[in-house]
C-alpha cells in the first residue's frame, strides 16, 4: 500500500511540475492525484471508520487554510477596485528595479512577521501588479516575495502556520524564537536579494498603463477601504491570541466587516456605478482555479501524513544519520516537495519535550529550516503556490531561475544559526 501511495504522489508531482508541456492544468491533476491517494489508502488500510475519521480531520484542515486564502485574496481585490493601492504606489517614484527589489523584499520580510506568510504574499503581489506592466519582471519580483515573506515568517510565531505549531506545542516560546532565529531569517533573504538584484543592475521599471478607474470613487473612499482591508488583514493575528480561534475566522470577521462598510458608503449611487465596488463582485475575481489546487495538493499531503510516511521517513532519517542539524537542514529541504504543516508534525511526534525542552536547538532549527525551505520550489510552501496562482508562475522557470539562490539563502542561513547557537552556548 505505501509503495502504492507514494508512486501515484510522485506522478501527480512530476504531472503538476510538468504542467506547460503536458498542456494539462495543475489543479485537475492536483485533485486527481489526491482522490487516488485516499482512495488507495481507504480500499487497503482496512478500517474504513478510521480512514473516514482521517478523512474528515483532513478536509477541516483544508477548509480552513482555504477560508482563509479566499478571505484575504477577496480583501485584496476590494482594495485594488477601489484603486486602494495607489496609496502606496504613488509613493514610490523609483525607476530602478534594484531599488525597487530590495524595498519590495525588506517590506514582504517585516510585514510577513507581523501578519502572515500567506496574506503577506497575497498583499505584495497585488501591489507589485500595479507598479510593474512586463510580466518576466513581475516573475522575478513576485518570486522574491515567496523568499521575503517566508522568511519573514520564520523567525515570530504568527508569522508562519509551523512557527505557530511549535508555540501551541510549547517547543517555542515568542521572545526567545525572535533572538534565535531573526539572523538566520535576515540571511536567508540577504543572500537571493543579492543573487537576483545582480541581474538586474542597469535595468528600470516599465510602470502598467494608467487606467481609467471607475467613477464614483472618492478620495476619503478610496483610503477608507485601503486602511480598513490592510488593517483587518494585520488584526487576524490579534484576533486569533485574544480568542483562540483559527486564523480563518479572523479573516472571515473581516471579511464581513468590508462587505458591511462598502454596503454601507455605496448604497446610494447608481447600480452600474456600484455593483463593480461590492464584495460579491470582487468574489467573482479571485482565482478559483488556484483554491482548487491548493485543495487538491493539501490533501494529498494529508493522505501521505495519516497513511504513515512521512512519519517513517522521519524515523528512518533518525535512524541513518542520527545527527539532529543534519536531519533537520533535511527536512527543510524536504519541505520544499512536501507540505510543511505533516513534516513538523511528524517532527514533534518524534521528539518530546521531556528529552528536548522548549526553546532548545531542535525546535528553534525546525522552526527556521521549516519557515524557509518551502522557498526552494515554487509549490514548497503556501506563499509560493498563492503566488504561483496570482502571476501564473511555471514550476520549471521557477526551479531554473530561483531554486539556485533560494537554496543558497537557505543554507547560509542555516549556517549562521548554528554558528550563533553554538557561540552562545
Amino acid at each position: 500500500m505505501l509503495i502504492a501511495i507514494a508512486a501515484i504522489f510522485v506522478v501527480a508531482y512530476v504531472a503538476i511540475a510538468l504542467e506547460h508541456p503536458l498542456g494539462i492544468n495543475k489543479s485537475a491533476t492536483a485533485l486527481i492525484g489526491a482522490v487516488l491517494l485516499w482512495t488507495v489508502y481507504a480500499v487497503r488500510g482496512g478500517d474504513h471508520t478510521l480512514v473516514g475519521h482521517q478523512l474528515d480531520e483532513s478536509v477541516a484542515a483544508t477548509a480552513q487554510i482555504v477560508f482563509f486564502l479566499i478571505g484575504a485574496m477577496t480583501i485584496v481585490e476590494v482594495i485594488d477596485a477601489h484603486d486602494g493601492f495607489e496609496v502606496i504606489t504613488s509613493r514610490i517614484h523609483t525607476t530602478s528595479q534594484v531599488q525597487l527589489m530590495w524595498l519590495v523584499g525588506f517590506v514582504a520580510f517585516f510585514l510577513s512577521a507581523v501578519l502572515d506568510n500567506l496574506t503577506t504574499t497575497i498583499v505584495m503581489v497585488s501591489l507589485i501588479q500595479r507598479l510593474i506592466s512586463r510580466r518576466d519582471d513581475r516573475l522575478l519580483f513576485a518570486s522574491l516575495i515567496v523568499i521575503a515573506a517566508n522568511a519573514g515568517g520564520a523567525w515570530t510565531v504568527i508569522g508562519d502556520v509551523t512557527t505557530t505549531m511549535l508555540w501551541i506545542g510549547g517547543e517555542i516560546s515568542p521572545m526567545n524564537i525572535m533572538g534565535a532565529v531573526f539572523p538566520a531569517s535576515i540571511v536567508n533573504l540577504l543572500v537571493p536579494l543579492a543573487f537576483i538584484s545582480f541581474s538586474l543592475r542597469g535595468k528600470t521599471i516599465a510602470p502598467p498603463p494608467k487606467e481609467d478607474r471607475l467613477q464614483g470613487i472618492e478620495l476619503f473612499e478610496r483610503n477608507l477601504m485601503f486602511l480598513l482591508g490592510l488593517g483587518v488583514l494585520i488584526a487576524v493575528p490579534a484576533f486569533k491570541t485574544l480568542t483562540h480561534l483559527p486564523p480563518f475566522m479572523g479573516v472571515l470577521l473581516g471579511l464581513g466587516i468590508v462587505w458591511l462598510v462598502g454596503e454601507i458608503i455605496h448604497r446610494h449611487k447608481d447600480e452600474h456605478v456600484r455593483r463593480p465596488l461590492t464584495l460579491a463582485h470582487a468574489l467573482t475575481r479571485i482565482d478559483m482555479s488556484s483554491i482548487v489546487f491548493f485543495v487538491g495538493i493539501l490533501l494529498a499531503v494529508a493522505c501521505l501524513e495519516h497513511a504513515g510516511l512521512l512519519a517513517t521517513l522521519a524515523r528512518w532519517l533518525d535512524t541513518t544519520i542520527g545527527r539532529q542539524d543534519i536531519i533537520v537542514i533535511l527536512l527543510g529541504l524536504l519541505s520544499a516537495i512536501i507540505d510543511n504543516v505533516p513534516l513538523v508534525a511528524a517532527t514533534m511526534g518524534m521528539y518530546d519535550l521531556a528529552h528536548y525542552p522548549p526553546d532548545s536547538f531542535i525546535w528553534e532549527f525546525i522552526a527556521y529550516c521549516a519557515g524557509t525551505g518551502g522557498s526552494i520550489l515554487i509549490i514548497g510552501s503556501a506563499a509560493g503556490v498563492a503566488a504561483m496562482g496570482l502571476e501564473k508562475i511555471e514550476f520549471f522557470w521557477y526551479a531554473r531561475r530561483i531554486a539556485g539562490p533560494a537554496l543558497a539563502g537557505y543554507l547560509a542561513g542555516a549556517v549562521v544559526y548554528i554558528a550563533q547557537h553554538a557561540a552562545m552556548h
